[in-house]
């Protein structure tokens, strides 16, 4: 059993966007803050009501999220 799901954050054009490895969930926000409201919310909305070991989920798993970034060279 997971005890997380995995989300990327990538900088957009004029948004954050957060896609999750692990759920068909993606969000955007133009600011971290919203970002992370808003993940959470949609990965919320998503498991709302579904078997969480069907899925290969503990009850209340963490949300792990990676930022890319700009390469530095």
């Amino acid at each position: 059993m997971k005890r997380t799901i995995q989300v990327r954050i990538l900088r957009g054009e004029k948004q954050y966007v957060a896609e999750c490895l692990d759920l068909p969930v993606v969000t955007e926000a133009p600011t971290l803050d919203e970002l992370a409201a808003n993940i959470r919310e949609a990965i919320a909305l998503h498991l709302e009501g579904e078997d969480l070991a069907e899925l290969g989920l503990v009850n209340n798993p963490t949300i792990l999220a990676t930022l890319e970034l700009d390469a530095a060279a």
